[in-house]
């Protein structure tokens, strides 16, 4: 763990020691010196970060596989952007504290993502997502908000809503075996 840290350290912008990222290979990025990632971060597998401009990164962020987040970009015009010829740039990116991010989600430059959020995996994110809601689709819409806690629970507490959310699965598995939907 030492020496992943140490590489962390080394390509990474800003992260806590103390507190590392887990990031899982592959990882791609075009710098790495612009990403500031904060503690308990988790990256699955495949993660791709284009960081031509900032890309700041909670606490407790969880990356699903294949996520893609892209602060670069090209202007829209064709004889402006010009093949390889022409201008590229990028717009800063910031992901809050406690954001779940689905799988194969695209988040486009620019785009800040409140803390306490969920992106729906498969979404592309292309506007400001406000904290607490959960959002998914192709333009990401809103799907819901989320009530803000007031911190993370106790191990207890955490233990609690896990078997709480489990019965919920468990029971929602059921009804739709049983070819009921509510």
């Amino acid at each position: 763990m030492e020496s992943r840290t140490r590489v962390l350290t080394q390509l990474l912008g800003g992260l806590n020691a103390a507190s590392p990222p887990f990031i899982e290979p592959p990882f791609r990025c075009d710098y790495g010196y612009n990403i500031t990632v904060g503690s308990d971060v988790y990256m699955n597998f495949n993660c791709c970060i284009l960081d031509c401009n900032r890309v700041t990164i909670g606490n407790r962020v969880l990356f699903a596989p294949n996520v893609q987040v892209y602060a670069a970009t090209h202007p829209l015009d064709g004889h402006v952007r010009n093949g390889t010829q022409g201008p590229e740039y990028a717009l800063p990116i910031s992901i809050g504290d406690d954001v779940w991010v689905g799988g194969g989600a695209i988040i486009l430059p620019g785009v800040s993502i409140g803390s306490g959020s969920v992106v729906g995996a498969g979404s592309v994110v292309t506007r400001n997502v406000e904290p607490y809601t959960v959002v998914a689709g192709n333009p990401a819409c809103l799907i819901r908000r989320l009530k803000p806690a007031p911190g993370p629970l106790k191990p207890a507490e955490a233990a609690a809503a896990a078997a709480e959310a489990e019965a919920e699965v468990a029971a929602k598995a059921a009804r739709v075996a049983n070819g009921s939907s509510s």
